[in-house]
């Protein structure tokens, strides 16, 4: 979160929203990101089990609000189907990464310009 942070800088032009939703097999998960200067996390990934191999399911969102407070940023993530847990978290971290790879774009629109009607993040 702090990488990304730092590397976004001042945020001018950057696109700041994005939305995505993936299919991984009968898994189906969106995302939506604002990168607002407020550390939120909306965390609705119901995934069926505790463990995938050694890897304890419940620090997926433990990643997530780290990341989220460090990055400060708002993001929504939601399980809208699926029964594999694999699936289902391999889905959500495919679609965090396209995500961020939209929102942090430079809009030619409003290159220079903060995503700001308050002209802070």
């Amino acid at each position: 979160g702090l990488a990304l942070a730092e590397s976004l800088g001042d945020m001018k032009g950057i696109k700041r929203y994005a939305d995505k939703i993936i299919a991984m097999d009968e898994a189906l998960v969106l995302n939506a990101v604002d990168i607002s200067g407020r550390p939120h996390l909306s965390f609705d990934l119901d995934v069926p089990a505790k463990k995938v191999g050694n890897f304890d399911t419940e620090l997926v969102s433990e990643f997530f609000l780290a990341f989220v407070r460090n990055a400060k940023l708002t993001l929504h993530i939601k399980k809208l189907a699926g029964r594999n847990t694999h699936h289902i978290i391999e889905g959500c971290f495919k679609c965090f990464g396209r995500l961020l790879d939209e929102a942090t774009q430079i809009d030619p629109r409003r290159e220079g310009v903060l995503p700001s009607t308050k002209g802070v993040l």
